[in-house]
């Protein structure tokens, strides 16, 4: 099939292939962004621990915290400049405390939200038309605490990204703040290996076993051999999505699961946002 420049452009920026490997790999799969990403791992050509995810709107994100309940917010806009002007950081601020007093559930009741005169969905309208800008709700998340629980946050770079996290009774406010950065830096996936899906697990062993069996250097081992080494890569490639197996940002010589259990604290929840992430690209 014929793959149209914008395309190639869009693989690269998901993950820093050459040109002519982002090319071949959407010939390869009919176009298809996600398979290409899955072929260009399964050639060894990326790391499989490349996510497809990526930074290519702009945006916002915002944390507010009332007593036992708080809310992670998402709101983007076309460009940087907008981002960061008074009237876009007010409408952020103030669709999370309009989300959070109401308990919103879903987008569309958000937008239904009465603010002054009108409506969460009138204020975006009005904020776009003086940016200029098409500007949106993108996606929120309520969270709730039991009163022997406390809530960690952390906002990076202005609200490029958030991560809001609840943990157990036995953690204070510096442990809760350092597992809500340690989310934000790192963006596990999952708490544990034990959340994670069997689907997940069982596409990473796919790729292992094509780059184990693409490796000319292995073609005479035992298949037990062969077998060991696929485990082992894909618990290493797998290691880095789960918070607990993650190295700690504070100290990489301890897992984020050993300072834990050091604290006596344990993550119940958490939610990570970067403004952005995993929208196509702009056109």
């Amino acid at each position: 099939m014929k793959v149209y420049a914008k395309q190639v452009n869009e693989l690269r920026k998901m993950t820093n292939a050459g040109i002519m490997d982002c090319k071949n790999a959407l010939q390869e799969n009919n176009g298809n962004i996600e398979a290409s990403i899955d072929w260009l791992k399964k050639n060894g050509i990326i790391q499989s621990t490349v996510r497809s995810g990526n930074m290519t709107a702009e945006g916002i994100c915002r944390i507010r915290i009332n007593g036992s309940k708080a809310v992670i917010v998402e709101i983007n806009c076309q460009s940087d400049f907008a981002a960061k002007t008074p009237q876009f950081i007010q409408l952020a601020d103030s669709a999370a405390e309009l989300i959070l007093a109401f308990e919103a559930e879903t987008v569309e009741e958000a937008l239904a939200l009465k603010a002054g005169g009108g409506t969460l969905k009138d204020m975006i309208a009005e904020t776009a038309a003086v940016l200029g800008e098409n500007v949106t709700l993108r996606r929120f998340e309520v969270l709730r605490k039991n009163e022997d629980e406390i809530f960690g946050d952390y906002t990076h770079q202005g609200g490029r990204i958030c991560a809001l996290c609840i943990l157990n009774g036995n953690a204070d406010g510096a442990i809760a703040h350092n597992l809500a950065m340690q989310v934000a830096s790192m963006n596990p996936k999952y708490i544990s290996r034990s959340e994670m899906p069997a689907e997940i697990i069982e596409k990473e062993r796919e790729i292992q076993q094509a780059l184990v069996a693409k490796d000319e250097k292995l073609a005479g081992k035992p298949e037990k051999v062969r077998a060991g080494i696929v485990n082992g890569r894909v618990s290493k490639a797998l290691k880095d999505m789960c918070l607990v197996d993650q190295d700690f940002f504070l100290d990489s010589n301890m897992k984020c699961g050993d300072y834990l259990k050091n604290c006596g604290a344990s993550v119940l929840k958490f939610v990570r946002y970067a403004a952005g992430e995993g929208i196509g690209e702009k056109q």
